[in-house]
Order: C-alpha cells, then structure tokens, then sequence
C-alpha cells in the first residue's frame, strides 16, 4: 500500500465492553481496496461486535474505525452510503416479491429517484433472480433468499460489501452459486469483501488474507498460506484454528449449527 491509498477499513485499537465483558480487546485492522478478508474465530470471539461497529450499527466504545477515510463517530451517514451489509439472520419481507424488496433497499440507500429502476434491475440481474424478480420472496429456496439479500446490499453498488456468515444452512450448489455472483460483482465493481464464516475451505478459497480471533482479540494475521506454513508444512487452516483458538472446529460448528437450526426454524414460521 502507498503513503496516499486510503485504507477500506481502517480499525485502531477498538474495545468494546458489554458491562463488565470485554468483547472486543484491543483489535487493531486494516483492510486495503479490492482485498477479501476472512474474519474467522470461535462462536463469541468478538466477530459479531466488530461487525456491528464496523456498519456503524453499534457506535464506537473505545479506539478509531475509519471506511474509506470516513471516521466512524463523526460521519456515519456518509460510511452507511458506502457499504452494503448481509447479516447472518434472514432480511427480505417474504410477503413482497424480489424485486420490491431491493426497492425497498434501494429507498433504504437513497439510491436517487431516476436510478432506481436500473440500479434494482442490475442488482436482481447480477444475483440472476431476473427471471423470478416479480415472484413472492416467501417461496424462494435458501440460496435465492441468500442471492436476494446480496442484491439488496449491492444496489447502492458499494465499495465495501461485509457479509456475516453469508453461506451458513445452505447446500453446497446453493454456496457455490453465492460466491460466484459475488466475485463477478467484486472483479466487475473493484468491491472491497470482509466476510465471517464457519467454513474454512471457504475462507481458504475465497480470501487473500484472514484474521483469527479468540478471546475478543485478534491473534492471528495473513494469508491462508502463510498462517498454514507458520503452523505446519501440511497444515489445513482447520489446524491453524484449532492452533490458535485452542478449540474444535466440529465443536464450535456444531454449536454454532444448534443455534442456526433455531433460527431457522422462527425464520421459516415467520415466511410460511
């Protein structure tokens, strides 16, 4: 990176306590323009709070964050037009069709009057929910949910799309077919991608660089390549989470797969 490049994320020492918990413990991040970055780590490392500051959905406790030289704390409006946001529990209205929830998102954005109905059409065309963009969102299946919701995050086409464990439940196809929209729209658009994932073929697949957290700090730093060398000639970045979370991956996911079960089954009542 130059002296001139402007970080995409530029996290400083941030800490965030809930009462006399510290979730967050001293996290220093940066992300540069174009990067993927996998933010991996044991259920209740911190992942979800950084998150959450990082959209500007929880306010900055402690430390500075800064979006494309926006500070957090002081202009936060102008960071939210510059992201896009899939959150790991379901977001669409199932009672609306496809295409009127990314209106919906696009109102949501301010996305200007005269653009809306090119920007949702391209939004709805690059997740290829075209065809089915007029049906309701209610009988769509995992990986169309899931497709929509990216169209959603991207029709105000932004610079920084941060995706929360955007694959979990979904079968393998259904995975593939996110991610592959996803890296079109990051080669076509120049995107900036932070994403939380349980999946670490995934992360070591899709990012150029990962950040392992345990205990809300971050203990761990680079490319999946270069963390599996440090840990063992023949290591899998499994090896290198278990190494510095000091858990079982199947343990944390099948905790993790517990409360996703629960979840699902309210979001099913809720679009049955």
């Amino acid at each position: 990176m130059t002296d001139s490049e402007v970080l995409a994320i530029d996290c400083r020492h941030l800490v965030h306590r809930y009462g006399d918990f510290t979730a967050v413990d001293d996290v220093s991040l940066a992300v540069r323009p174009g990067e993927t970055v996998g933010l991996l780590g044991p259920n209740g490392a911190g992942k979800t709070t950084v998150v959450r500051v990082l959209t500007t959905l929880t306010p900055v406790q402690r430390g500075e964050v800064k979006i494309f030289g926006l500070d957090s704390r002081r202009q936060t409006m102008d960071i939210r037009r510059n992201i896009g946001y899939v959150p790991q529990q379901l977001s669409i209205e199932s009672a609306l069709t496809g295409r009127q929830n990314v209106e919906l998102f696009a109102r949501l954005y301010d996305v200007p009057r005269s653009e809306r109905g090119h920007r949702v059409g391209e939004a709805l065309d690059a997740m290829q929910l075209a065809d089915v963009a007029d049906e309701v969102a209610g009988t769509y299946s995992g990986g169309m949910v899931r497709r929509l919701e990216l169209a959603q995050a991207l029709v105000n086409r932004p610079s920084l799309l941060i995706l929360d464990e955007p694959t979990v439940g979904l079968d393998p196809i259904a995975r593939d077919s996110v991610w592959a929209q996803v890296q079109r729209m990051q080669q076509d658009f120049g995107m900036t991608v932070l994403l939380t994932t349980h999946y670490m073929q995934e992360a070591d697949a899709l990012c150029d660089r990962v950040a392992l957290m345990h205990h809300g700090r971050l203990q761990a730093v680079g490319s999946p390549a270069e963390l599996k060398r440090k840990v063992s000639p023949d290591a899998s970045l499994e090896d290198v989470f278990r190494h510095y979370a000091g858990t079982d991956l199947a343990e944390d996911s099948s905790q993790a797969s517990f409360r996703t079960m629960r979840s699902t089954r309210r979001t099913a009542r809720r679009v049955s």
